[in-house]
This record gives structure tokens, sequence and C-alpha cells, in this order.
């Protein structure tokens, strides 16, 4: 019920102001007619847009939005789907033609929202049915996973962290990414020295994901060599490399392509963090079963405390052994749990202590070649040694172990 000095002062603002339904068809309907996408776009790639949450009629959707806890009735001006709309606000690079958007929808929903808040029978008006709320197609999970800040997230733990995958081929600004800008122009730097962010972008724009058929993009085969690549074969079907890979560019074509209807849709949440490094691990002397196979390699660190191994590899790495010469050497990509001290640490500058560790080998004898998907486990199982290296970074600092003692225990 309201109060005497509430209904005054509804009854000051209505009198000042046009009546809702002016309001609406001046400022709320030609938004909900318009072709052109809201700004909801510059924060999600899918699943949301303003004209979701709009019915036909003023009073409806005041209705929608009051019901789903939008709406504000007594602070017009802090109700939740106005700070929704402003979300991307905080975003300095946005286009400007999302600003001018965002700023267009802000002021025509404040105006709104403020003469219905101001209207005492919409104010008190019943319920709609739960069926008649205007609201997007997909559930907030889906929702949430389409944004482009999830997507960063994503890309960061994976494509980005295998960046050191490429010896430096691609990555803006190093000596032999130089080299080859000279030889074969600019499109060879799509790892951008901007970082991740910017990287995405350049690959979003770009001709190396297809987002039709993914498993077709560029950024697989050429580094499986499918398609001529002058760093020749980089990638193995099913290795680290092309697994982070495949999972991004076909996650991210089913986002762009609005292909996720509901939670169980999604792919499993990532539960360890990857940061890529430029610390090599070489095994010499490797068996002889291990030639021209895949071997991939889990490093785990000792824990004092416990006076054990950790239960969780701290890096890993895997890489085709070359026969001929008995060995196998590749970067190292290290794995922390989100939010713990050394998440917190390895995001200004990932690399292992000086101390001891464990070096696990598991041999792939087809299994990957016949499924991408399919892991590496104990029935693959080729040895392990212990090592002690302070884990320099450079090709040329290799930490090396003796491949002769690598032994099943």
């Amino acid at each position: 019920m309201l109060t005497a000095a509430l209904a005054v002062l509804l009854f000051a603002q209505a009198a000042d102001q046009p009546p809702p339904e002016e309001v609406f068809e001046k400022r709320i309907a030609p938004i909900f007619k318009s072709p052109n996408p809201s700004s909801c776009v510059q924060c999600h790639l899918a699943g949301v847009d303003l004209k979701n949450y709009i019915r036909p009629s003023s009073k409806e959707t005041f209705l929608s939005l009051r019901d789903q806890g939008l709406i504000d009735l007594d602070n017009p001006g802090k109700s939740r789907i106005l700070a929704l709309i402003d979300m991307g606000k905080a975003d300095k690079g946005a286009a400007m033609i999302h600003q001018k958007n965002r700023a267009a929808e802000i002021d025509a929903f404040t105006s709104w929202i403020k003469a219905c808040c101001a209207n005492g029978e919409l104010r008190s008006a019943p319920k709609l049915k739960v069926e008649e709320l205007a609201k997007p197609p997909r559930p907030v999970e889906v929702i949430r996973h389409a944004r482009k800040d999830q997507l960063l997230e994503s890309f960061t733990n994976s494509v980005w962290a295998m960046r050191f995958r490429c010896m430096s081929c691609h990555i803006e600004g190093s000596a032999e990414n130089k080299k080859l800008v000279g030889e074969n122009g600019e499109r060879v730097s799509w790892f951008k020295a901007a970082g991740p962010e910017a990287t995405l972008k350049y690959l979003m724009e770009s001709k190396l994901i297809d987002t039709k058929e993914p498993e077709k993009s560029l950024l697989l085969r050429k580094p499986l060599n499918e398609v001529k690549h002058g760093g020749g074969v980089k990638f193995q079907l099913g290795d680290e490399g092309y697994k982070a890979y495949r999972k991004f560019v076909e996650d991210y074509a089913k986002i762009v392509n609005d292909k996720y209807e509901k939670a169980a849709d999604l792919p499993p949440k990532q539960t360890m963090q990857a940061f890529g490094t430029d610390i090599w691990l070489k095994i010499g002397n490797t068996p002889a079963p291990w030639g021209d196979k895949l071997v991939q390699v889990k490093v785990f660190a000792w824990d004092a405390t416990k006076k054990t191994w950790e239960a969780e590899p701290i890096a890993s790495t895997d890489r085709k052994v070359w026969g001929q010469g008995k060995l196998f050497q590749h970067t190292l990509t290290l794995f922390a749990a989100p939010g713990s001290a050394r998440a917190k640490a390895w995001k200004a500058k990932p690399e292992l202590p000086n101390g001891k560790y464990l070096v696990r080998a598991y041999l792939d004898d087809g299994k990957l070649a016949k499924d991408w998907t399919a892991e590496l486990g104990a029935g693959d199982f080729a040895g392990e040694a212990e090592v002690t290296s302070a884990w320099p970074a450079g090709y040329g600092k290799m930490t090396t172990v003796d491949g002769g003692k690598v032994k099943k225990p």
C-alpha cells in the first residue's frame, strides 16, 4: 500500500512528465522494431538482445521487467535493467557505435521507467503469467558463456597458453617473426604483442577460424601441415596443442552460431589455469620403442611438507620423438588451480622454482590418431625419472633428462 508521502511524490512526478505509453511509443518501440542489434552485442556474441526484454505494449513490458526484478519501483534510476544495459560502459576500446547505442538506450529506458514508476496503477497491477514474461530464449548459463570476457578467458587458457609451441614464428616482435614478416608479410604475426585480447580480436576477424566447419579451420590444419605450413608439422592429431586449439574453435563456432540451447550443452568448465612458457624439457637417449611416436610428459613437484609428489602435475608437454636422434624436446605448459597463490604469481611471470621433480612419460601407440579426444593414461605409462632443476627459460637452457633412466617403478 502506498504511503501518503509516496502518493504525493508519484502524483507530482506523473504531472511533470508525459504518460508511459507515449514515452514507450517514442523511445522504446523503435528499439523493439529496429532490425539492428542493440548494444548487447558489445559484450555478448549470442543468446541475448535488449529486444528480448520488450513486449509490444508499454504495460506488458513494464510488468514483465517488474516481475523479473529488473525494475526498482522506489529508485527507478537504479533499476537492474539499466545496469545491464550499462555493463559495457567500462570498455574504453568499444566502438563508437556501441557507445552511441548504449547512451540512447539508457536515456530512453530511464525516461520510460521513471514514467511507469510514477503511475500507481502500473505499480500495483497483478503479476503476469510466467509464459507472458519477455526474456532471452537462452538460459542465463548460456548467455554468460557467450560473453566476450568469458570467451577471452577460455582463449587465454587454451590457444594463448600454447603460443610457445609455435617456436616464436608467429609471436609478434620476436627475432624469427621479424624475419618471416619480411618474407611473408604481417599475416605471419597473429600472436599479438599486446596480449591475448588483441590476438583473439585478430583471429575473430581473420580467415584462420572456420565457424561453419571448425575442424577445417586453418588454425588447425596449418600446424598439422594438412595445408602447406612453412614451419612444418607442429601438431600431432590429439596432442595437447591440437586439443586446446580444436576445443576452442569448436566452442567459438557454437557460440557465434547460437548452437547452445541449454546449460547441459556447454563444454565442461576448465578446472586448471594454463600458462605458456619458454621453459624447455629435453629427454635424450630415448628408448627405442619411443621412436617417431608421440610422447606426453607430465611433471610433478615435490611436496616437502607431505614428503611426497603432488597429486596433480604442475606442468606438461608432448611431442613426437625424433627416432633417429633418440630425442624428445619441447616447451612446458604450467598448470595451477584458479585463484591459488601459484596462479596469481604466474599471471605476472610463469616459472618453476628450483627443486626436485618427477617426470612421467606416456607413449601414444596410435590411440590419439583414432580419436583426438582420447587421453593418455595408466595403460600408456612408459616410465618415470627424477630430476632437479632451476628450470631456466630459453631453447639453449634446456632441463635434460637421460631417457635411459626413465623406468617403470
